[in-house]
């Protein structure tokens, strides 16, 4: 298993580890099902072509979404706990993309009720063309022994 990343670990300006993925026709499909998103343009491919004009299914807003938090957590272990995210979709992500997710750390610090933050600018690029950017914040322990998941109510600020 993966050590767990603590906040003390973490410099702005650092870089995450890229992820990069080949994507396929079942990517795009599951996810678009996984998020209950019948539109036929994330499953129907001579839909997507004929009446949308595009190229071929594409990857659905909350599929993307999926894919910058696993980047996130898969940097920081299972005691990262997505908080915010923001992104801009400038262009569609298809069948036979490799998509890569690369990113840098924009600020980190702490919260008034103790919890740790790493704020962050990821871009999903596909041939080196920008196709999605993203600003996400994340919690990560402070400490070896904190976990961002255990906090409710007044001390879970996202």
């Amino acid at each position: 298993m993966k050590p767990q990343l603590t906040l003390d670990q973490v410099r702005v300006g650092d870089a995450l580890p890229t992820l990069t993925y080949d994507v396929t026709a079942t990517t795009v499909v599951l996810g678009a099902l996984a998020t209950r998103d019948w539109r036929p343009m994330h499953h129907d491919h001579a839909f997507a072509v004929e009446r949308n004009g595009v190229r071929d299914i594409f990857l659905n807003t909350p599929n993307q979404a999926a894919w910058f938090e696993r980047c996130l957590t898969d940097w920081t272990g299972p005691h990262g706990r997505p908080g915010r995210m923001r992104f801009r979709m400038k262009d569609s992500v298809f069948p036979g993309d490799t998509m890569t997710i690369a990113g840098r750390v924009t600020g980190v610090n702490v919260d008034e009720t103790g919890c740790g933050w790493i704020e962050a600018d990821l871009d999903l690029t596909v041939g080196g063309v920008s196709k999605t950017g993203c600003s996400a914040r994340i919690a990560v322990p402070v400490s070896p022994d904190d976990n961002p998941w255990t906090r409710r109510g007044a001390r879970w600020r996202p």
